[in-house]
């Protein structure tokens, strides 16, 4: 699947949107997950599933000043 641009492979075990934050060790409570041009909503994240081809886009969000 095509992660950010570019062509990441996934374990077969990833099937869930919130299975690949974990498997990329993201935080689901600061990201932004786009699924081909779909913004997700957080709780959706459990429910909507992944397939190869999928692009995604995980946007993050970093405190500072």
């Amino acid at each position: 699947m095509k992660i950010n641009g570019n062509q990441i492979e996934v374990p077969v075990s990833v099937k869930t949107v919130a299975e690949l934050l974990t498997h990329l060790e993201l935080d689901n409570r600061i990201v932004v997950v786009e699924r081909n041009k779909d913004i997700l909503q957080k709780d959706d994240h459990k429910d909507t599933s992944v397939f190869d081809g999928d692009q995604i886009e995980i946007v993050t969000f970093v405190g500072g000043g």
